[in-house]
This record gives structure tokens, sequence and C-alpha cells, in this order.
């Protein structure tokens, strides 16, 4: 879990172009983000973000998708570009149905599921099953080999 910070200030982190973890050269117990009055290092950054990794390529995300961000939490936002960018897939801002029909598919939670139509299909993050593959899923870097099949099953 994160945890509590004093500055309701939100600190992004630089996307990254690889499936390397996040920030080597940083020190995994520094923070990596916060979100109001929650901070989430880098070594959490990189487990949550490798989970989501893998239901992103499980969904086809590879290198030439294009996965809309639409209504999402600033945390569950960061967590979402992180785990994009280590699939190969680029993250797209989800602002109008032109969007929806250039996307590959979207991540957004269920409050905000229903305005975005059915023009792409939406991992939801608050779904029940979605949580439980979350919670169960590897938090292991993401192997030479999972990318390479990702890019194969295309």
């Amino acid at each position: 879990m994160c945890k509590p910070v004093e500055s309701p200030v939100a600190t992004l982190v630089p996307l990254r172009t690889s499936a390397q973890p996040l920030a080597p050269e940083a020190d995994p117990a520094a923070v990596a983000a916060t979100v109001g009055d929650c901070a989430l290092t880098y070594a959490e950054l990189d487990r949550w973000s490798n989970r989501m990794a893998r239901m992103l390529l499980n969904l086809g995300a590879r290198p030439g998708t294009r996965v809309a961000i639409a209504g999402l939490p600033q945390l569950e936002s960061i967590v979402a570009r992180a785990a994009i960018t280590k699939t190969g897939a680029t993250a797209v801002p989800f602002t109008t149905e032109i969007t929806a029909s250039r996307v590959d598919f979207g991540i957004t939670i269920k409050d905000e599921r229903d305005a975005f139509g059915d023009t792409a299909r939406w991992l939801v993050l608050d779904e029940r099953s979605t949580l439980v593959q979350y919670l169960t899923g590897s938090d292991a870097p993401l192997s030479a080999a999972e990318l390479h099949m990702a890019r194969m099953a295309s």
C-alpha cells in the first residue's frame, strides 16, 4: 500500500521506453510519485506496473497498440502509464469519440466506464474480475520471453 505523506502535491514519474525496472539507478525505497496523502516508492510502482503490464499484454498490448487512459485517479494513471510503456504500447488520453475510434483498448474505472461508449474494449480496474487478476498476478519484471510472445501473437 502507499504511504501517507504530508504534501497534497502530485509528482509524476517520467515515462520510460523499455521493460526495464523503473529508475534502476534510484533507491527502490525512494518516493517515485505522490498523490494527495499517498506516496508510492519506485519499488511499489515497478511491482504494480508489472502486474498491470501483464494484464495489458493479455489484452493485446504491444508496440503499435494505442491504449486510452480515461477517468482514472492520478495514482492509477501513473501506474497505467508505466505499465503501458513496459508493453511497448502508446498511452493516449481519451478526450472524445474520435479518440475511441483510434485506440485499441482503454483503461478506466466503473464510475467512468459508461461515459466512453462501446467503441473500444475497456480494462475496468475496479471490477472484481480485474482486481482478482491484478492481485494474483506476478509482480516480477516482464521477461524478454513474455514480451516476445506478446509481439508474436499480434
